[in-house]
């Protein structure tokens, strides 16, 4: 009876244990999102790249076009991944988009299009 005791708490301990460490934080820095965001802003607002301006009202950007939705409450509206699809291809969802498809055309590079999303996702 003992043992089977022990091996209970034994096993309760270690439940405990990985619960905790699967809550957690990732090893990214709070700094590294951040730059991530703030990249991600440059590109978003640059003429020469992302260019989301000419389209999408956004949060600190001067002269918005109002042919896209305005870019506000993004968590609300898309998981992360999705915001993704839809910023690197918006055709996959909507065949008669007028958004350039980012991604396959090579507008934005892979590294560009995750820097956009972490902007983007905090509107």
């Amino acid at each position: 009876m003992r043992i089977s005791a022990r091996i209970v708490n034994t096993a309760a301990s270690l439940a405990v244990l990985i619960g905790c460490l699967s809550l957690a934080t990732p090893a990214v820095s709070v700094a590294e999102n951040a730059d991530a965001v703030e990249a991600g802003k440059e590109i978003a607002f640059s003429k020469k790249k992302g260019n989301c301006l000419a389209c999408h009202d956004i949060k600190g950007g001067k002269l918005p076009g109002n042919i896209g939705p305005p870019l506000i409450a993004m968590k609300a509206r898309f998981k992360k991944e999705d915001l993704k699809n839809q910023i690197s291809d918006a055709r996959v969802k909507n065949k008669h988009t007028i958004m350039p498809p980012f991604g396959p055309h090579q507008i934005l590079k892979a590294d560009e299009i995750e820097k956009v999303v972490e902007f983007i996702y905090t509107l």
